[in-house]
């Protein structure tokens, strides 16, 4: 089948509008849940909230290439503020460069340089391409493959590197033109659906197109919104991006894109619910801090502190004792100790029984204290 840039009428994509309208109106409804919810929190605690969620977005946009960050260096970079010394590698200081751009110019029409600095951002310290922050230029075909190399699995090629420049030009154009103010202004996610999937259709870059591409759906969100969106895209496609890249494969082969924007409009609506539930978790913890404060020994804090790490979700199957005694380096003497007094003080619950036992933060009882 030939790949869509190939295609007759390229690069006009076709879909059903009726089909998405229903989920525009959910996101435009969640948007003003997200940004009422932001702005219950204290403007100390809004630009904590806003580096937490940066961060993650940053390290989770990576994970789904393959590169894995260490998040609290990404946070140390984000916040400009290396005073715990933590060494931090090109590629996280990188990331972290184009996120608060991103989040920085979000109103700013697109333009090549944009794009030029966010590859240059990105590819900090890279010394295995040949072009950065340029598009690519080499003469071989630009694939996305899988498998041994003697039988390598083709899932798309995109097209030649001589005509990138012509494709992205017309690309920034049609971006410009879709935006709320453009002359040919497109609902929300009809355009960040299709703006992600055009993007990706040329892979204009040697290297992170995929980030990139992602950073541009949340650029398109955030003009039609009018202010930077702060869901976690990249933190739900990581999820399940094994869907994410099967219906990235299936529709380069079309220009018919409507099942594309229903999975990418949902995908957005739950990123939507995600960044609710953090937002929430967020706040909780800062009242949780408020009611425990000076109540817990240096180990109990480090515990506590590694336990909020792990987000809503927390421990998988719940905090043991084993890993209160590996994050706090103590005995399982001192440990046991510990957990009973962080239980009976209410901070912590408590379900099963010996090696059984699990504990959770008890968020409960903040709530009930309000």
């Amino acid at each position: 089948m030939k790949w869509n840039w190939t295609q007759a009428g390229w690069p006009q994509f076709t879909y059903d509008a009726a089909a998405i309208e229903p989920l525009e109106r959910r996101f435009l409804l969640t948007s003003g849940e997200v940004i009422g919810a932001v702005r219950h929190v204290n403007d100390d605690d809004r630009n904590l909230l806003r580096i937490e969620l940066l961060s993650d977005e940053a390290v989770k946009t990576s994970e789904i290439e393959g590169e894995m960050l260490d998040r609290l260096s990404v946070q140390s970079s984000l916040c400009r503020q290396l005073a715990d010394a933590r060494p931090v590698r090109p590629q996280e200081r990188g990331i972290a460069e184009m996120i608060i751009d991103i989040y920085d110019t979000w109103f700013a029409p697109l333009d090549h340089q944009t794009l030029f600095r966010w590859h240059r951002m990105l590819m900090m310290g890279n010394r295995h391409i040949g072009v950065i922050g340029g598009y690519r230029t080499h003469a071989d075909a630009m694939q996305i493959v899988s498998g041994h190399h003697d039988k390598p699995i083709i899932h798309f090629e995109a097209p030649p590197s001589r005509q990138v420049p012509g494709e992205m030009t017309s690309y920034v154009e049609w971006f410009n033109k879709s935006s709320p103010k453009g002359e040919l202004s497109l609902p929300a996610l009809i355009r960040a659906g299709i703006g992600h999937l055009y993007f990706e259709s040329i892979h204009p870059f040697e290297d992170g197109n995929g980030r990139i591409g992602r950073a541009l759906a949340e650029k398109s969100l955030a003009q039609n919104i009018g202010q930077p969106s702060l869901i976690a895209l990249a933190y739900t496609i990581e999820r399940d991006r094994k869907t994410y890249y099967d219906q990235l494969e299936r529709h380069q082969r079309t220009l018919d894109v409507t099942e594309w924007l229903v999975y990418f409009a949902e995908t957005i609506l739950e990123a939507q619910q995600t960044t609710l539930e953090r937002v929430a978790f967020y706040i909780d913890k800062a009242r949780f801090y408020d009611r425990f404060r000076g109540q817990f020994n240096e180990r109990q804090q480090k515990v506590v502190a590694r336990m909020f790490r792990e987000g809503p979700a927390g421990f998988k199957g719940g905090l043991n004792a084993e890993n209160y005694i590996s994050i706090a380096r103590t005995s399982r003497a001192t440990a046991t100790r510990d957990l009973h007094d962080l239980v009976e003080k209410g901070a912590l619950t408590r379900t099963g029984l010996r090696r059984h036992t699990r504990y959770t933060l008890n968020l409960a009882a903040v709530k009930k204290t309000e």
